[in-house]
């Protein structure tokens, strides 16, 4: 876990160049949509952000009036969020842990291109379970483990291709080169989408709702370039789940 944690502090301010205040081209046109409508009004509901990295979600959910609490394993990404948006509770934690967060404390969580970069997903599901109220929902958008872009290559007739060097089935830890601004070989976490269901399932959750978030074919969204929105329409670049928490009788 030092491991992983001496990486983002290590890429948190190139991190908060990437995402900025709105998020990245993929959130902005892909996954916030999906997140959004997944998670309803959430105006005075207490919502945890697990995983908040420099904190563009926590605000964007402070904004529509929910009361939040961000954490994130790198202290400095926790120190930058400070910063931005002081007006919002920010603690250091894993995800795997939540140390800071009461036990049926929280009314809906949401974790953004979180689960796989973490080492012990079977502990975060568990950790998520025991700080959500009863009827409390999880909205957890992650990276297409069927089709990473680190493995992505494009032909000159159009056509992607995935080149998997390992079996799709096989969990492991993964490294990619660095990309764009980035300085630091990222390290995450492959399991299968079978793999990440069945997490949910033994922590106690049932899955309400699924997306392969896109961009669709009508939608025309101005500033963003061309080739930006060609690759929205086209690329699976995420999943979402929405999760219902179990009570303890099942139903």
């Amino acid at each position: 876990m030092d491991d992983i944690r001496d990486f983002w502090n290590d890429v948190a301010e190139d991190w908060r160049t990437q995402v900025g205040v709105d998020g990245d081209v993929n959130r902005r046109l892909n996954s916030d949509p999906v997140l959004w409508r997944f998670a309803g009004d959430v105006t005075g509901l207490r919502v945890l952000d697990a995983g908040c990295g420099t904190g563009y979600l926590s605000a964007k959910l402070h904004e529509r009036g929910a009361r939040v609490i961000g954490v994130d394993l790198s202290d400095r990404m926790i120190d930058i969020a400070h910063a931005s948006f002081p007006e919002i509770d920010f603690r250091v934690d894993s995800c795997s842990e939540l140390r800071t967060v009461e036990p049926e404390s929280i009314d809906l969580i949401v974790s953004n291109y979180v689960l796989m970069d973490t080492p012990d997903l079977p502990g975060a599901m568990r950790a998520f379970r025991r700080v959500l109220r009863p009827g409390g929902v999880a909205v957890l958008v992650f990276s297409h483990p069927c089709f990473p872009q680190g493995l992505a290559a494009e032909t000159e007739t159009g056509a992607v291709v995935y080149t998997w060097s390992f079996p799709y089935f096989e969990e492991r830890r993964c490294t990619d080169r660095p990309w764009g601004q980035f300085r630091s070989d990222f390290i995450w976490f492959h399991r299968p989408l079978s793999g990440y269901w069945k997490a949910f399932r033994a922590a106690g959750f049932d899955v309400i709702d699924f997306e392969e978030p896109r961009l669709g074919p009508d939608d025309e969204p101005s500033g963003e370039s061309p080739e930006a929105i060609r690759l929205c329409r086209t690329r699976p670049y995420s999943v979402a789940f929405k999760l219902g928490k179990v009570d303890a009788a099942g139903g």
